[in-house]
């Protein structure tokens, strides 16, 4: 954000200010905490990523300019009337299609054929989470595959909940996307290393942590890009007038040494379409 805001001439020190909260995934206290620090500096406008934040912010101000990226389905939680008039003082870019979600089970199935029984690790604090397991339960039949939603509330549950499902060599996981399980990306490649589980992950921080595989928009270019439309709130735009934007870069990771630890080969098709490769 702060790179694609000095491209568009805003620069920290010079003619613009930024203050910044970090570490609020996952703690609604804390998020409230400081988005109410934040409203209170009376900003010209406020970034935001994650549904809790972007929602907690526009119960904290419905005056304020809040720009957001990395969110999923911004219309159905609620937070945008219609991405082409997303109306009121939020817009954005959202990092998702619900259609991804069936390419992960079939990206599991490529690389890991021998997997019958998978597990959805869904955040239950992120509500777009259903319509990410209703996309891949709509086509697992298809796949010959079992599906468990694994729900969880809180980063103790994560643990046992993967443990009481895994049982041998024909399991595999998918992890959706939610404050939660990206917080805790660490523990969950760990978990899913443990139990030899086979894995894919919606972004490619996932996979640089350990994981095996990711598939999903490149949240660093929407940051980018929302910093285009900050620029334009501060030229004097409003954000009702700004179109939400859907991700267009989508991106396919791939760890070698994971796939090693768990005795799968990659196919080189996927290897040859992979925008980042980890050996």
């Amino acid at each position: 954000m702060l790179q694609g805001l000095q491209e568009t001439g805003w620069v920290v020190g010079r003619n613009a200010q930024v203050d910044i909260r970090w570490g609020m995934s996952g703690d609604p206290e804390r998020i409230r905490t400081n988005v109410t620090d934040l409203v209170a500096l009376a900003p010209d406008a406020i970034f935001g990523t994650t549904f809790p934040i972007v929602a907690a912010l526009q119960q904290a101000t419905r005056a304020v300019p809040i720009v957001f990226a990395g969110l999923i389905d911004p219309v159905g939680a609620g937070l945008v009337a219609s991405l082409a008039r997303p109306g009121g003082n939020t817009t954005g870019f959202a990092a998702f299609e619900y259609g991804l979600s069936v390419k992960w089970l079939e990206l599991l199935k490529q690389v890991a054929p021998r997997v019958t029984r998978v597990a959805v690790l869904r955040d239950s604090l992120t509500p777009v989470g259903i319509g990410q397991l209703a996309a891949i339960q709509g086509v697992a039949p298809s796949f010959g595959v079992e599906l468990t939603p694994l729900v969880v509330r809180d980063p103790d549950e994560i643990g046992p909940a993967v443990a009481a499902f895994a049982r041998g060599p024909n399991d595999g996981l998918i992890v959706t996307i939610g404050t939660l399980t990206d917080a805790h990306r660490d523990a969950i490649g760990e978990l899913a290393a443990r139990h030899r589980l086979p894995a894919v992950y919606p972004f490619p921080f996932f996979v640089r942590s350990g994981g095996l595989m990711s598939y999903g928009s490149d949240i660093i270019d929407s940051f980018r890009r929302a910093a285009g439309y900050v620029d334009r709130i501060l030229k004097g735009e409003k954000p009702s007038d700004l179109p939400v934007q859907q991700s267009t870069k989508i991106d396919l990771a791939i760890n070698l040494k994971a796939a090693k630890a768990l005795g799968l080969t990659v196919p080189d098709s996927l290897l040859a379409r992979a925008a980042e490769v980890i050996e």
